[in-house]
């Protein structure tokens, strides 16, 4: 039991010095990665709701979004990331690093309904998946209006 836990002690150690030395601007690039990445994804599920459905491709398109939601990505909103470069100029609002109680109420809504998706998409039934794509959608909707600059 207690090497377990000094196990998990140092993992969570390691990890938090990993972060913490990754450059301003690679933390930006990570996470625009991420939600670039995130939304193909997004695009490969609601094209097969509004196309010919392959179940297959539903769950790898959902998965991926789900292991993402669940990644740990905030981590990636270090201090000195609210302004600068990454693959663009970062277009995250001052207000993700501000009113963290919405923010966090943003990012488990997100991590839920992409937990769900998963869930769902391994169903194969359609209707249900495009039905939990809305749930997804609206929750990625509700962060880029409260927390993204809009081009």
């Amino acid at each position: 039991m207690k090497s377990k836990l000094l196990l998990a002690l140092l993992t969570v150690a390691l990890t938090g010095s990993a972060v913490a030395q990754v450059k301003p601007e690679d933390a930006i690039k990570y996470r625009q990665s991420g939600y670039v990445f995130m939304g193909w994804n997004m695009g490969r599920i609601k094209a097969n709701v509004e196309g010919q459905y392959n179940k297959d491709e539903v769950i790898k398109a959902a998965n991926a979004i789900q292991a993402i939601a669940n990644s740990g990505m905030g981590a990636l909103y270090l201090p000195g990331t609210d302004k600068g470069k990454g693959w663009e100029e970062t277009r995250a609002k001052p207000e993700i690093w501000t009113d963290k109680e919405k923010m966090g109420k943003v990012a488990t809504d997100f991590v839920r309904e992409a937990n769900e998706m998963a869930k769902v998409a391994a169903t194969g039934d359609a209707a249900a998946v495009k039905m939990q794509l809305g749930k997804l959608g609206g929750t990625c909707k509700g962060c880029h209006d409260d927390f993204k600059v809009k081009k």
